[in-house]
C-alpha cells in the first residue's frame, strides 16, 4: 500500500500541499488575531459581508457567461470581459441623458429599466456577434486556435470601443432613490446594495429555472452532454449555441449595468478586472456547472471583501485592501490544490476534458 502511494504522489504533488498548508495556516492564525483583538465592531462585520454578497452576485452573473459557454463548446471565452463593458458603456450615454433632463430622478423605476434594457442588448449583439464572427468558422479547430481568438477579440473589443467611445473615464448619475438605506436596528443596508443582491438573485434565479425547465433549457443541457448525438436527436445545435450566447451576454450587461451603479464610473478597460475575477469565480464553483458558478461568485465576492480584514489585519499587514486581488487568486490556487473539479465541480469525462 505504501509502495503504490509512493507512486501516486510525487515530489510536486509534496510541495503543492505544503505550499497550501502554509497559506491555510496563515489564514487560521491571521483571522485568530483578528477576532481576539476585537478590531471591528458587528456593524462593520455586517458591512462587509453585505458588501461582499453585492459584489459576489455581480461576479456570479459574469461567472455565468463563462460557464454556459464553456458548458457547450468547452472553451473559455476570454472575450466575455468585454461584452461585459460593452453594455454599461453604451448605457453610459442614455444614463447621462436622462440623469440631466432629470427623468431619473422623477421616474427612477422606468430610467433603470431603460439603462438596463438597452446595456443587456448592446452586450447580448456584441456576444452573437463574437459568436456568429470569431468562434464559429472555428468551431472544428484545434482547442489552442479559439482561445488565441478569443484573446485576440478581446483586445478588438477593447479598442474599438475605446475609439468609438474614448479613452476617458465616464461617471454614471447619482440616483436620489439609491443613495440612501433601510434601517434595521444598529445596522442598515443601502439602497443600491438592495438592488444589486435582489436583481442578480432573480436573474440567477431565473437561469436555473429555464435550464431546468424550460425546453430551451434541456435543449441545452443535451448540447453540453454530447452534441453529435443531440443533432441526431433532431436538436438544432448552431441555434442552441447562440442562444447560450445571447443569455450569457444579456446578463454580462446586466451586471456591467449593477457594477456601475455601485462604483459609478465606466471606461473601456472596465471589463478586465471583474472578467478575470469571474472566471476565477467560474472555475472554484466548477467551470462548466451553472450552480457551481453562482457559488463561486458569492464565495469569491464575500472572501475578497470580508478577507482583507479577517486575514490580513492579524499578520498586521499594512494597508491589506491594497492585497484583496491577491486574496482572490489564493482561494483559487488553493481550490486547485486540494479540490481541481472546483467547489462543485465533477471530474469530466476523458472526451469532454
Amino acid at each position: 500500500m505504501l509502495q503504490r502511494l509512493r507512486e501516486r504522489i510525487d515530489l510536486t504533488d509534496v510541495l503543492m500541499f505544503l505550499v497550501g498548508g502554509l497559506i491555510v495556516a496563515l489564514v487560521v492564525v491571521g483571522s485568530w488575531t483578528t477576532l481576539v483583538e476585537g478590531k471591528y465592531n458587528s456593524r462593520q462585520w455586517f458591512d462587509l459581508i453585505l458588501f461582499g454578497v453585492a459584489l459576489g452576485g455581480i461576479y456570479a452573473l459574469i461567472a455565468l457567461g463563462y460557464t454556459l459557454v464553456y458548458g457547450i463548446l468547452r472553451m473559455i471565452n476570454f472575450a466575455h470581459s468585454e461584452v461585459f463593458m460593452a453594455g454599461p458603456f453604451t448605457a453610459y450615454f442614455l444614463a447621462d441623458e436622462i440623469g440631466r433632463s432629470g427623468f431619473l430622478d422623477e421616474n427612477p423605476v422606468v430610467g433603470l429599466l431603460m439603462i438596463f434594457i438597452l446595456a443587456m442588448a448592446i452586450s447580448t449583439v456584441t456576444a452573437v456577434l463574437l459568436e456568429r464572427i470569431a468562434y464559429r468558422p472555428l468551431r472544428f479547430a484545434p482547442r489552442l486556435v479559439p482561445l488565441i481568438t478569443a484573446i485576440g477579440a478581446s483586445f478588438f473589443l477593447q479598442y474599438f470601443f475605446k475609439g468609438l467611445y474614448g479613452p476617458n473615464i465616464k461617471v454614471y448619475p447619482e440616483i436620489a432613490a439609491l443613495t440612501g438605506y433601510v434601517q434595521f436596528g444598529e445596522f442598515r443596508i443601502q439602497n443600491i446594495q438592495i438592488l444589486v443582491i435582489v436583481a442578480a438573485a432573480l436573474m440567477m434565479f431565473g437561469l436555473h429555472l429555464f435550464i431546468q425547465n424550460s425546453r430551451t433549457g434541456k435543449a441545452m443541457r443535451a448540447v453540453a452532454e454530447d452534441k453529435a448525438t443531440a443533432a441526431l436527436m433532431g436538436i438544432n445545435v448552431d441555434r442552441i449555441i447562440v442562444i447560450t450566447f445571447t443569455l450569457g451576454g444579456a446578463l454580462a450587461g446586466a451586471a456591467g449595468v449593477l457594477y456601475a451603479l455601485m462604483f459609478k464610473q465606466v471606461n473601456f478597460m472596465m471589463g478586465f478586472i471583474p472578467g478575470i475575477k469571474a472566471f476565477t469565480a467560474a472555475v472554484l464553483g466548477g467551470i462548466g456547472n451553472v450552480p457551481g458558478a453562482m457559488v463561486g461568485g458569492l464565495f469569491l465576492g464575500i472572501a475578497e471583501s470580508v478577507g482583507p480584514s479577517l486575514f490580513l489585519d492579524g499578520l498586521h499587514i499594512p494597508a491589506p485592501y491594497q492585497l484583496k486581488d491577491a486574496i482572490a487568486f489564493t482561494l483559487l490556487v488553493l481550490v486547485l490544490i486540494f479540490r481541481p473539479s472546483g467547489i462543485l465541480g465533477e471530474k469530466l469525462a476523458q472526451k469532454k476534458a
